[in-house]
């Protein structure tokens, strides 16, 4: 019995004892490790999407193609002509820069200046094809009164202008935009007039041509004539007609209206109106003193 209580304090005290010398060791070679940072992983240079630059055949980049520390060239491109974006009235250009700082924001607005200069491009891209608006908060709130998450941009309809804006990611997203509509071209993008996150795949992409990987965006244009410099033939009119997003259209279904139940029998014809009775016999009649006559009507 003696033996057994022995063995079972040994047991114990190597249970107290072991774990302080197991964790004590990976500490000390923590402490005398002097490994170097992953150069991928410095602080305060990585954006969303940074890692797809450091993927390995992620991308499969076309010789000749810019590439640069925030771009990933997949298309030889050609630059939008330098264009300045002037409204017709200081409201007009008002609008038409709030727009523009709007969407670099909230859609690139963790990016590096890159990915927000390529965000703004695209914008003005679109003002000047045919086939968008010809006004650059038009583009940029084209279906924002959709309620099915379905717009354009998706920051003008899920809720994200909701979010409070920092002063220093304003500040700078609208100096970006600023620049952008005195005519400032972001070259790297060409005449991409599509983008989506590299964390989506949507089903449209299949049919554009990439162009580059701009910060945590990969940008398209359309194939075939839509696409070259021909299509983007609109000068930008200058009017700009609102300033935010659109009000949100509800398709409302009318409830519908109970039937009305045909009567199954003719309704009873109504009782004749009830005559005061006739009055007996041997009582005097009652009658109006002349003095109160008139009582009851308007005195004027």
């Amino acid at each position: 019995m003696g033996a057994r209580q022995g063995a079972v304090v040994a047991a114990a005290l190597v249970a107290v004892v072991a774990p302080r010398c197991i964790t004590a060791a990976p500490l000390d070679l923590l402490a005398a490790s002097e490994t170097a940072d992953d150069p991928a992983e410095k602080s305060g240079e990585n954006w969303p999407g940074s890692a797809f630059f450091f993927a390995r055949d992620a991308f499969d980049p076309v010789p000749g193609a810019l590439r640069s520390e925030h771009v990933l060239g997949l298309d030889r491109v050609q630059a939008a002509p330098a264009t300045a974006f002037r409204g017709l009235t200081a409201l007009d250009s008002y609008r038409a820069l709030h727009c523009l700082t709007s969407a670099i924001y909230y859609e690139a607005g963790s990016e590096p200046e890159d990915g927000q200069r390529a965000v703004a491009q695209v914008v003005l891209n679109r003002v000047r094809h045919p086939a968008w608006p010809k006004s650059i908060c038009g583009v940029i709130y084209q279906g924002s009164e959709r309620t099915d998450s379905r717009c354009q941009f998706t920051f003008s309809c899920d809720g994200s202008m909701t979010r409070l804006a920092s002063i220093e990611g304003w500040v700078r997203a609208r100096r970006i935009a600023s620049q952008a509509l005195a005519g400032l071209v972001y070259r790297p993008v060409g005449l991409a007039t599509y983008y989506h996150s590299l964390a989506v795949r949507p089903d449209w992409a299949a049919t554009m041509r990439p162009v580059a990987v701009i910060g945590a965006h990969i940008f398209y244009r359309p194939p075939g004539i839509e696409g070259t410099p021909a299509a983007f033939r609109i000068s930008y009119p200058g009017r700009e007609t609102q300033s935010g997003p659109s009000r949100p259209i509800w398709s409302i279904k009318p409830l519908p209206l109970d039937p009305i139940p045909a009567p199954t029998a003719p309704l009873p014809a109504p009782a004749p109106a009830s005559r005061p009775p006739a009055p007996e016999a041997g009582l005097p009649q009652s009658d109006i003193r002349p003095e109160y006559r008139t009582s009851g009507r308007p005195l004027i």
